[in-house]
């Protein structure tokens, strides 16, 4: 297969490109392209030639500014939210003036704001708080793609647990400082999965017949409860501490909603399409990303 990715740095990106070798793999990037599989573009300064995307079969797409990785303020919001939409919006044009005939987009577990203990599964309306809307916006980007006949698949990504994640590079330090501990009441759930199960679950939407919405989320639901004490026990650490919500606003801002909200997500689709998960729990996605430890 010809395909064609943007957002191949990033920290799915990469692993991603890996297990895609034996593919004919294309990278699109905002440098000067310094490989012969690199392509130059600008998605906020113009539209994308759709003929570059002559003879491909797929089109993947993980652009986005980090949520994760700095605090949010109204103008981190709309970066957001715009490193999401427009990205996937020239691309779903591209897709559908070329007639490639696959598009796996990004997405994220945030479509689901806070259900409580509430299961939700891919069905589920988006949620009305900012990452809901902001979800809502950039699936809704890849319209033009679907209205061609593409094949659209778009990745509803919980919190993946790998060996550099944002994530973990934050709370490590403090579990290995007995500072370890669940957020708030700890009865919110946590969307996870393990970057490996990521990677293949994304290759399998890559190559085979899935289409619409795919929670890439792990089989076994996790609260943060449940979190902590894992981490502590991959880390060798107690987690006796209760850190209080506003302790985590403090730290985070507004991103803290990432931790101290959450759905209890069913992968649905994954189920459905037989998928074999490598880690069944959140210790084990943990252990996986966290070997050395």
């Amino acid at each position: 297969m010809r395909i064609v990715i943007a957002g191949s740095s990033g920290y799915l990106g990469k692993p991603l490109m890996r297990a895609l070798e034996g593919h004919d793999l294309v990278r699109l990037v905002r440098h000067r392209p310094d490989e012969e599989n690199e392509i130059l573009w600008d998605p906020y300064k113009e539209p994308l030639d759709p003929q570059i995307l002559d003879g491909v079969d797929a089109v993947v797409n993980l652009c986005g500014a980090s949520i994760a990785g700095r605090r949010w303020n109204a103008a981190y919001k709309r970066r957001i939210l715009s490193s999401r939409v427009i990205p996937t919006k020239a691309l779903a044009t591209a897709v559908a003036q070329a007639g490639v005939p696959t598009l796996v987009n990004g997405s994220a577990a945030g479509w689901y704001g806070d259900r409580a203990g509430v299961e939700v599964d891919e069905s589920t309306p988006a949620a009305a708080d900012y990452l809901g809307r902001t979800c809502l916006a950039w699936e809704n980007a890849t319209a033009a793609a679907e209205e061609a006949g593409a094949r659209v698949v778009r990745l509803r990504t919980g919190h993946v647990l790998g060996e550099g994640s944002v994530l973990l590079d934050k709370l490590v330090p403090a579990w290995k400082w007995f500072l370890g501990g669940r957020f708030g009441n700890g009865h919110q759930y946590m969307p996870w999965i393990s970057l490996r199960d990521w990677v293949a679950a994304a290759v399998a939407a890559v190559e085979g017949d899935l289409r619409g919405p795919v929670n890439l989320v792990g089989p076994t639901p996790a609260t943060n409860r449940e979190f902590a004490r894992a981490l502590g026990a991959v880390v060798h650490r107690p987690t006796p501490w209760i850190i209080p919500g506003f302790a985590v606003k403090i730290v985070a801002g507004e991103a803290a909603v990432e931790l101290l909200r959450g759905a209890k997500i069913r992968p649905a689709a994954l189920e459905s399409s037989g998928f074999a998960y490598q880690d069944q729990t959140i210790f084990e996605a943990l252990r996986a990303a966290l070997p050395h430890r």
